[in-house]
């Protein structure tokens, strides 16, 4: 038996990273997922090599900036489904490398539009599923840089502590509806993106992993393995008791 037999669920941001980790990983413990990101031509092979794998699977091209088009897939999903239990919004952008002084307006609303207003359009899509279905499980992909700060990036700092506080503003809203809400909060995993930049990283990836890792309690770069599978608690019916945990998967860098 699976830990998601008979579940149904949305996953944003799929087609690479993380969000590909964890809906194949989904997919593997039998829940039916239905992919979305704005890159068609990885999404479809995703959703293709989980089929070919036994599993049931769906990708539909998806701007999570657009609240239309977010509800249109949602609501496609659980018509194809019979139904939706799982929400995971994992659809994110890094964005601008600045600080608050020299970022742009225009920089600003790119990061927020996808890292926050995706998250709010997914879960105002998801919700009235949830509601007629008596629950469901929300989990958004957050940063340990939504629970601390640095010098670093600033619009998605920001939008990742919203985010955080959307999971919160969520998990009390909802819960006596039986829904509940959770994120992750990650800190640098080796997404295909991560990878790019540690390969041109003066010592390449050891070197790389190495300064990155200096101040984590567990000396190693996440792998989107490790943070797809607290999701798969999260969105469980062995977290059944938990809501509005903002959790971090950090290789213990928080804790220093």
């Amino acid at each position: 038996m699976g830990r998601l037999d008979d579940k149904r669920a949305v996953i944003t941001g799929a087609a690479s990273g993380m969000g590909r980790a964890t809906a194949e990983l989904f997919a593997a413990e039998g829940a039916a997922v239905a992919l979305l990101d704005a890159q068609a031509e990885p999404g479809v092979r995703a959703a293709e090599e989980i089929r070919g794998r036994g599993g049931v699977a769906t990708f539909r091209r998806t701007d999570v900036t657009d609240e239309a088009d977010m509800r249109a897939a949602v609501d496609e999903a659980a018509a194809a489904f019979g139904g939706l239990d799982i929400l995971v919004n994992c659809a994110g952008i890094i964005g601008a490398d600045k600080p608050t002084h020299e970022v742009t307006e225009a920089e600003w609303d790119a990061v927020f539009a996808v890292d926050v207003k995706g998250v709010f359009f997914g879960t105002k899509a998801a919700v009235p599923h949830f509601l007629a279905a008596g629950g469901g499980a929300i989990v958004n992909y957050s940063s340990i840089y939504g629970i601390i700060g640095n010098d670093e990036f600033t619009p998605y700092h920001v939008a990742k502590g919203a985010v955080n506080m959307q999971t919160k503003q969520d998990a009390a809203s909802y819960g006596r509806y039986g829904i509940r809400v959770n994120a992750v909060n990650p800190s640098t995993v080796l997404t295909p993106l991560v990878e790019g930049i540690a390969a041109e990283y003066p010592g390449g990836l050891p070197a790389y992993e190495e300064m990155m890792t200096a101040h984590q309690s567990l000396r190693r770069l996440g792998r989107p393995d490790d943070v797809a599978r607290a999701v798969l608690f999260l969105a469980s019916d062995d977290a059944s008791w938990i809501t509005g945990v903002t959790l971090p998967v950090d290789g213990g860098y928080t804790a220093r």
